[in-house]
């Protein structure tokens, strides 16, 4: 019998993928991204409730008041995201309020990953 190979990594199956959809001003769109790429994920990673991130530019949307990017975040369990949130949370956002101020704008979706 010939199975066919599933179209899912086996490896990231289970899990929670915390979601952070970001929309920025054109004058410090290329800035932030750079920002985000270089320090803050690895910050983020770095306080240990995150194994991975991923970085995605929204397409067919309304770009004329700058661009949206969507920042995912992989916890292995619910219980370390939300050790995140509890210890780290607040001061990861400080440091985006006090670096760009209102030149952006944010909202977070927690999901389960299923497959």
């Amino acid at each position: 019998m010939h199975t066919q190979p599933s179209i899912f990594d086996s490896e990231d199956i289970g899990g929670i993928l915390y979601n952070v959809t970001v929309k920025v001003t054109p004058d410090i769109a290329a800035d932030w991204l750079q920002w985000i790429k270089e320090e803050h994920i690895n910050d983020v990673v770095q306080t240990g409730c995150f194994t991975k991130a991923t970085v995605l530019r929204l397409l067919e949307v309304d770009n004329t008041e700058g661009p949206t990017f969507a920042i995912q975040y992989f916890a292995e369990s619910k219980s370390l995201y939300n050790v995140y949130i509890e210890k780290y949370a607040e001061s990861m956002r400080q440091k985006g309020f006090s670096k760009w101020g209102n030149k952006f704008i944010a909202f977070r979706s927690v999901m389960e990953v299923i497959h």
